[in-house]
């Protein structure tokens, strides 16, 4: 099945965002999150756009590390709006995730986004 250009521009812009470079700058993380952003984090705290930021950006957080991700795949729910589900690994962390990217003025930007903390089963 082929993707949309919507979907293929949203996971482009999240995998972007994974980037530890992108994740340990303001300005960049900035770039691509809505002005009314939101999330419910894996780590059980809501986060709007200020607040993710500063605490990404913090003086005192640690170095940004790479995120693994896996299974993503991206739903077209209107021509403005798309819904990306995956899985990550950080830290040995695993989360299911979900985003909510909408198209505003001409770009993609993260309006929600949930993180789930689960146990990977293993074989």
């Amino acid at each position: 099945m082929t993707e949309s250009p919507a979907v293929v521009a949203a996971i482009e812009t999240e995998l972007h965002l994974l980037d530890p470079a992108v994740r340990s700058s303001a300005e960049l993380i900035g770039e691509v999150l809505h002005p009314e952003f939101r999330a419910f984090g894996s780590s059980g705290r809501s986060w709007d756009r200020r607040s993710l930021i500063a605490h990404l950006t913090a003086h005192d957080a640690p170095a940004a590390r790479p995120v693994t991700t896996t299974g993503m795949r991206g739903d077209e729910l209107a021509p403005h709006l798309v819904l990306l589900t995956f899985d990550t690994e950080h830290k040995e962390v695993w989360a299911h995730r979900s985003s909510l990217w909408m198209l505003t003025g001409g770009r993609w930007l993260l309006y929600f986004h949930q993180g789930t903390v689960f146990t990977p089963e293993h074989s």
